[in-house]
């Protein structure tokens, strides 16, 4: 594997300190304290790059309990509720500037309790052009997307800042980015790399119901049906209660699995997404995973799974992936998507590719091979 030419810090700015933000704070401050011994990293080096060499500093949010705020003050304030896996985070003073609100808030989002979802900052939002400024004077390497679900404007919006300013993006959410071609054609304009869209997690739901996919073709199994229920307890899963901002998200989850089938399945015959929010579960993450299909001579099988994950987490850790491989494509002046890195980590890339294959592109992208679409 080749190293890179630059040892310096990945300076990465995370937009909406959630959950998911929550735990890559934590990941990367555990990662700089445990080094070689840290459990559960995907990828420990990327061309010389090793998750302690992402450096945040500074993340943009619209929370009063948030905005004004240190990262690592932010991490743990409501209505995060994620797991504290690693609490000695005081490293971590990024300032946490107020964004605009646009649609990254849904109205029922505020109607909840306190504890449970948003509270809006009274703080004066930052314009466009304060934000590009802010991320020149940052010298921001790398932009994380972390918004709600839903939030078509609020991504577009920080996407274009990030085109300004010439800052890579990882693209974590299901509004699509990197896999729209308009987009994609601006990130090659700009000279800009962008990976999305929607991250799979490490161990997750959507690459378990594709490695039994694929299983299933590879012995010639044929699916008639399957479906894939997601129950959980943290905003993300309150955010998504409101139906007209799953669409997207149950868009990615479903393509997601008919992209390794055998023979699609009618629209019918499939059911992917989140279906219900359940306070308690916090930031737990349940998926009850059925598929019914024929054997050889039509002989019937199905098979079902129950996976109970801690979600953050489980997005973090390719996150602190995402972000080491922008880096490798800015050092290598790589625009556009990056196809071969997308691959194996998002739900909704630019191109799919069967998820072992994906794992090869990725090492062959990481050693100087093909990268962008």
């Amino acid at each position: 594997m080749t190293t890179t030419t630059s040892n310096r810090p990945i300076r990465t700015v995370i937009v909406g300190v959630g959950n998911c933000a929550s735990s890559l704070i934590q990941g990367v401050s555990y990662c700089k304290a445990k080094g070689a011994d840290a459990v559960g990293v995907s990828f420990p080096d990327l061309g010389g790059y090793r998750c302690e060499d992402v450096e945040l500093v500074a993340g943009f949010d619209v929370d009063i309990r948030k905005v004004g705020k240190s990262l690592g003050e932010a991490a743990f304030a409501a209505p995060n509720c994620t797991e504290q896996f690693y609490t000695d985070i005081d490293e971590q003073v990024g300032a946490i500037h107020r964004g605009p609100d646009l649609d990254g808030v849904a109205w029922h989002m505020l109607q909840n309790r306190e504890d449970r979802s948003f509270r809006l900052s009274e703080a004066p939002a930052l314009s466009k052009d304060d934000i590009v400024a802010k991320l020149r004077e940052l010298e921001a390497d790398v932009m994380v997307i972390f918004l709600p679900v839903g939030s078509q404007q609020a991504v577009e919006f920080y996407v274009e800042c990030a085109l300004e300013a010439g800052v890579a993006v990882v693209n974590g959410i299901p509004v699509f980015i990197a896999s729209h071609p308009v987009w994609a054609e601006k990130f090659r304009k700009a000279g800009v790399p962008i990976l999305g869209d929607d991250f799979k997690a490490q161990f997750g739901a959507t690459i378990v119901h594709r490695t039994l996919t694929t299983l299933a073709a590879q012995r010639g199994v044929e699916v008639d049906r399957t479906y894939q229920l997601n129950v959980g307890g943290n905003t993300d899963f309150l955010n998504m209660a409101e139906q007209d901002r799953l669409v997207s998200k149950r868009e990615s989850k479903t393509e997601a699995v008919q992209a390794v089938m055998e023979r699609r399945l009618e629209s019918d015959d499939i059911r992917i997404g989140p279906s219900d929010y359940v306070p308690w579960l916090n930031d737990r993450k349940v998926a009850y995973i059925r598929m019914e299909g024929r054997l050889f001579g039509g002989a019937r099988t199905n098979i079902e799974v129950r996976l109970d994950v801690e979600d953050s987490p489980n997005a973090a850790a390719e996150a602190l992936v995402a972000i080491r491989l922008a880096q490798i494509a800015k050092d290598r002046g790589l625009s556009g998507p990056i196809t071969s890195a997308s691959a194996y980590l998002f739900k909704h890339p630019p191109e799919q590719m069967e998820d072992t294959d994906a794992h090869d592109v990725i090492m062959d992208f990481v050693k100087g091979g093909e990268a962008s679409a």
